[in-house]
C-alpha cells in the first residue's frame, strides 16, 4: 500500500472514532435530518431475513407448544411427554443416538489417524470413496442396505450367502438403525477429527519419537489427548445427525414398530393433519431439549481439560512399516463393505421388473429407469423442483452470507452475534423441528398479501434458507478473515460508499469462498428429506421424500432406480467441484484429502 493510502486510512480511522457512535450509524443530512447509513439498511435487512424465516418460525414453536389455546398449560403439557408412546419414543431415540455416536466416534476417529498420521498410499482417491455415503441421502442409503441384506438379495445370492425365505430382515431392529446411523455418520467424525489433526504441533510428536517412544505410545499419549477436542466435535455432530435422521428411522423403524421421535411426529401429523400440530410442537421441542442437553454435556465434557500446547502445526508421519499392506488392504475392504455392496444391490435391484426376481439377461430391463425419466411426472416433476429450489436456495444463501460474514468479520456487535447464534441454532435442530416451527409460522395467509405459503414450494424455500444459512456462512467467514481489511478502509476513506466497496472489493475477493459454501448447499439440499419430509405435497414435491413415498407404496425397483440417479447426480456434482477446485479455497470440499 502506498505511503497515500496509508495515511487516508489512519485519518478515517482517526475521524470514525472521534464520531458518536449513534452518528457513525446515522448520519446528518444536508438538512441536518438524521438519515440511516447503508450497513445499517443492510443490517436491517439482515434482521428481518434471518427473523422472519428462522427466529419468529422458533418462537411460535414455543408458543404453540406451551400455550396452544394461549394460555399456558402445564398439565397438557405434562400429560403428553409422560405418556407410554411419547417416553418410548423419546427413549428409544435417546439410546439409538448414543449408540451409533459410539460406533461413528470409533470409526470415524481410526480413519481420520490413518489418513493424517500414517503412509498409506492412494489417499486422495480413499477419503472421496469415504465421504461419497455423507453425500448420498439417508433414505437412498436406508435403501440400499435394505435391499442387501434382504432375503431376496441379488448380491448376496450372487457371493453364496443369501439369508433364507421368511427370515425376519436383519436391519429392522434397533440393532439395524444403530448401524446404519453410525456408518452413515463416520464422515461427519473424520472430518472433525481431520480438521482436529492438522493443527497437532509436529514438535511434540518429533520429541516423543526422537526419545525412542514407538507409534502406538505416541499415538496414545500424545495425539489422541491432542484431538480430543475434535473427538468430542465430531460426536456432538454425529448425535445430533442421528437423532434427527428421518430416512434412516423411518424406512428402518416403522417396519420394524420402533418408534421413535421423529418417526413419531411424522405418522401422526400424517395421520391427523393440521389438527395435531400442537401436539407436534411439544414433541419437536422434547427432540431439540434432547439434543440441547446433548450437546451442552458433550461441551461440559470438552472443557474439562486444557489442550492448549505452543508449537507449529505440520504434518507428521508415523510410518506403518509392515503393517502398510494389510491396512490398506482392510481400509479398502471396509469400503467395498459399507460402500460397493449396498450401492451395487441398489443398482441391480433397479434393473429387475419385479424385488427378487433374479438378474439375468431373461429379466434385465431398463423400464424403472424409462418410468422415472419419462413416464412418471410425478417423479420428473420432483427432480426438475428439487434442481431449482436447490439452486435459489445455493445463490440466495451465497449473497446472504457473504453481507453477514462483512458484519460478523469488521462490524461484530451483540446484534451481529445474535443473528450468528440464531443461523447456527437453526442448523443445529433437527429438520422435522424446523419443518413444524414453517408450518405453524406459514400456515396462516401473510399479511398484506393475504396469501398462505403451506402446501406450496414457497414454504419448503423457507425452511431451506432458515436451516442451511449456517452451512453457507462458514466457508465465507474463512475467506473474509484471510481479506485485509485496510483495503476497504482506503476505499472508504476515498469516499466510497458501502454498495460500491461490498462490490468492487469485498465480493471479488470473498467470491471464492462464498461459491464454496454455495456449492456444499447445493449438494446437501439437491436430495434433502429431513426438512422437506412434513412440507410435500401433491402440488409440491421434491426427490428426497419419493424414494421413502415410492418404497412405502411397494414400487421398491423404480424407488431403487430413482436411488441410483439421484447417487449419479451427486457423484458427478462432486466430480465437477473437485475438478473446479483450483479455483476455490484450499480445504473446502469435504470429501478432499489435504
Amino acid at each position: 500500500m502506498s505511503a497515500l493510502s496509508e495515511e487516508a486510512v489512519a485519518k478515517g480511522r482517526e475521524q470514525r472514532q472521534a464520531m458518536p457512535l449513534f452518528h457513525r450509524f446515522l448520519p446528518r443530512s444536508a438538512t441536518g435530518i438524521l438519515r440511516p447509513r447503508t450497513e445499517t439498511l443492510v443490517l436491517g435487512a439482515l434482521l428481518v431475513f434471518v427473523g422472519l424465516l428462522s427466529l419468529a418460525p422458533l418462537l411460535r414453536l414455543v408458543a404453540t407448544a406451551l400455550a396452544p389455546a394461549g394460555n399456558l398449560d402445564l398439565s397438557r403439557l405434562a400429560r403428553l411427554v409422560a405418556s407410554t408412546r411419547v417416553a418410548e419414543a423419546a427413549w428409544n431415540t435417546a439410546e439409538v443416538a448414543l449408540a451409533s455416536t459410539l460406533l461413528a466416534v470409533a470409526l470415524g476417529t481410526a480413519a481420520a489417524l490413518a489418513v493424517c498420521l500414517s503412509d498409506m498410499r492412494a489417499k486422495t482417491a480413499w477419503v472421496f470413496a469415504f465421504i461419497l455415503p455423507l453425500m448420498i441421502p439417508p433414505q437412498v442409503t436406508a435403501l440400499a442396505w435394505v435391499q442387501a441384506l434382504s432375503p431376496s438379495s441379488l448380491v448376496l445370492r450372487f457371493l453364496g450367502i443369501e439369508l433364507p425365505f421368511g427370515t425376519r430382515h436383519p436391519l429392522y431392529s434397533e440393532g439395524g438403525i444403530v448401524l446404519l446411523l453410525g456408518l452413515y455418520n463416520t464422515p461427519l467424525v473424520f472430518l472433525a477429527v481431520r480438521a482436529s489433526l492438522a493443527r497437532l504441533p509436529g514438535e511434540l510428536v518429533e520429541a516423543a519419537r526422537a526419545s525412542g517412544a514407538g507409534p502406538l505410545f505416541v499415538l496414545r499419549t500424545v495425539v489422541l489427548p491432542l484431538a480430543r477436542a475434535g473427538v468430542f466435535a465430531g460426536a456432538a455432530l454425529s448425535f445430533v445427525s442421528s437423532a434427527g435422521n428421518f430416512g434412516i428411522q423411518a424406512l428402518l423403524g416403522i417396519p420394524a414398530r420402533f418408534p421413535t421421535l421423529i418417526t413419531l411426529i411424522y405418522q401422526r401429523l400424517n395421520a391427523l393433519g393440521p389438527g395435531a400440530l400442537p401436539d407436534m410442537a411439544v414433541l419437536s421441542l422434547l427432540l431439540a431439549a434432547l439434543i440441547t442437553a446433548a450437546l451442552m454435556l458433550n461441551g461440559w465434557l470438552g472443557r474439562r481439560h486444557d489442550q492448549r500446547v505452543e508449537g507449529t502445526a505440520r504434518r507428521v508421519v508415523l510410518p506403518l512399516g509392515h503393517w502398510r499392506r494389510p491396512a490398506e488392504l482392510f481400509a479398502w475392504v471396509f469400503l467395498a463393505a459399507t460402500l460397493v455392496l449396498p450401492l451395487s444391490a441398489l443398482f441391480s435391484t433397479s434393473l429387475v421388473t419385479g424385488f427378487g426376481q433374479p438378474l439375468s439377461l431373461d429379466t434385465l430391463t431398463l423400464a424403472n429407469y424409462a418410468s422415472a425419466l419419462y413416464r412418471q411426472a410425478a417423479i420428473r416433476e420432483a427432480f426438475f423442483t428439487s434442481l431449482w429450489i436447490s439452486a435459489v436456495a445455493a445463490a440466495t444463501l451465497m449473497a446472504a452470507s457473504l453481507l453477514l460474514g462483512y458484519f460478523l468479520t469488521w462490524h461484530r456487535s451483540l446484534v451481529v452475534q445474535a443473528l450468528q447464534i440464531t443461523c447456527e441454532l437453526t442448523y443445529a435442530l433437527p429438520g422435522v423441528v424446523i419443518a413444524i416451527a414453517a408450518i405453524l409460522f406459514f400456515l396462516r395467509p401473510l399479511p398484506l398479501l393475504g396469501i398462505s405459503l403451506y402446501g406450496t414450494v414457497g414454504i419448503i424455500l423457507a425452511a431451506y434458507l432458515a436451516s442451511h444459512l449456517a452451512v453457507a456462512l462458514r466457508p465465507t467467514l474463512s475467506g473474509l478473515a484471510q481479506i485485509d481489511r485496510s483495503l476497504e478502509e482506503a476505499a472508504q476513506s476515498a469516499g466510497a460508499g458501502f454498495l460500491t466497496r461490498f462490490r468492487d472489493i469485498i465480493a471479488p475477493l470473498a467470491a471464492p469462498s462464498a461459491a464454496a459454501g454455495g456449492i456444499i448447499v447445493f449438494l446437501s439440499l439437491l436430495n434433502e428429506i429431513q426438512v422437506s419430509i412434513l412440507l410435500v405435497s401433491s402440488g409440491a414435491r421434491t426427490i428426497g421424500p419419493t424414494v421413502v413415498f415410492l418404497e412405502e407404496g411397494g414400487s421398491s425397483t423404480l424407488a431403487a432406480a430413482v436411488g441410483c440417479l439421484m447417487v449419479v447426480i451427486i457423484l458427478a456434482l462432486m466430480t465437477l467441484a473437485s475438478l473446479l477446485s483450483r479455483w476455490l479455497p484450499k480445504g473446502v470440499l469435504p470429501w478432499q484429502a489435504h
